[in-house]
């Protein structure tokens, strides 16, 4: 049985822990935070060890799980002949810190939750979701050895350079927050918008909810990237300006248009079904069994519920042709739909 030794027991370490034991590793972990590793523990995600150096012996892999700044200085230290990887979220530091003669491969998984801690941790976390290798300096057995690994959890093992991942992250990981925090702090200061804020905005933002305090870090350790991706942002937003203030609606049009047909291109083909719930006991279940007897394939689901009760909208998104046959069902369970393409 291949043992795995995480060291910082959170969100995504517990995880890791998760998703590997049910691939049948043994997980031992080790946090400076007793709560943490405690919590860890209880959730079955890993075992206890009374240190780095304990969690480390045996290990056939080591997964650097806390904050960039503390795998750094782990990194820098570390005495191991395991195979060693991360899940921080800038690249190119890591790999400075990386000493010789440490088997390291560098890698991010493209995936969280707003809520942070071990008690938040799922085996599926990282189902469907982009992990990113890094093949600066490792063998080409080592890059196949993580990519076996990362696979085994349901994540989409991707092969890049450091520096490219950095420049990518910066504007599809980096930016996107940073726009959320300002469309936030932006809506606060009109305390009259607040109630109209709907789904699209929550949407948006929903990254602005997430743990806070790693993301200074991580954003200046990634200053180049991240600088140049706001400029290209605001560049984009004065376009759109001069164009909102000179009247210029057929450009204002083609920009929509093009980025609606970019937007759909980067999701395979769905069709939305609408399902409106009562302010009642047992209407999700109902809608379980309808999505059971159905037996269609959910791409994608979200609930919209009103702010003071009352029921809400379900929309659930499935393949293209499979929409009139979940109608079917849910008709059958009492339940007024709608269906938008």
């Amino acid at each position: 049985m291949p043992n795995v030794a995480i060291l910082g027991t959170g969100l995504i370490g517990a995880s890791v822990g998760l998703a590997l034991r049910e691939q049948g590793w043994g997980s031992v972990g080790w946090d400076p935070s007793p709560v943490a590793l405690a919590l860890s523990s209880a959730r079955h995600a890993t075992d206890i060890a009374g240190s780095v150096a304990d969690a480390v012996h045996g290990a056939d892999l080591v997964v650097l799980a806390g904050p960039l700044h503390a795998n750094l200085e782990t990194l820098a230290s570390l005495v191991t002949g395991a195979l060693v990887t991360d899940v921080t979220s800038v690249k190119v530091p890591m790999l400075g810190a990386a000493r010789n003669g440490v088997r390291f491969v560098g890698g991010h998984p493209m995936a969280g939750r707003e809520h942070a801690g071990p008690e938040a941790a799922s085996a599926a976390l990282f189902r469907g979701a982009p992990w990113v290798i890094c093949d600066d300096g490792a063998s080409v057995e080592d890059i196949e050895r993580m990519t076996t690994i990362v696979g085994s959890t349901g994540a989409n093992p991707i092969v890049m350079s450091a520096r490219r991942h950095d420049e990518i992250v910066a504007s599809v990981s980096h930016l996107p927050y940073l726009l959320a925090v300002t469309l936030v702090n932006t809506i606060s200061r009109k305390p009259d918008a607040v109630d109209l804020v709907s789904g699209s905005f929550r949407d948006l933002t929903r990254v602005a909810s997430a743990e806070s305090s790693w993301w200074p870090e991580v954003l200046t350790s990634n200053s180049e990237s991240v600088t140049s991706a706001i400029d290209d942002l605001v560049a984009s937003l004065e376009d759109l300006r001069s164009r909102v203030v000179s009247g210029d609606m057929d450009g204002l049009a083609s920009q929509l248009d093009d980025a609606r047909a970019r937007r759909g291109a980067m999701a395979p083909p769905v069709a939305m079904v609408q399902v409106i719930l009562q302010d009642r006991p047992g209407e999700i279940a109902a809608v379980g069994h309808a999505l059971q007897t159905s037996k269609v394939d959910v791409r994608d689901l979200q609930l919209r519920h009103a702010v003071h009760g009352g029921g809400g909208v379900l929309s659930l998104s499935v393949r293209p042709g499979e929409a009139e046959t979940l109608k079917a069902a849910l008709a059958k369970e009492g339940f007024t739909i709608e269906i938008e393409d």
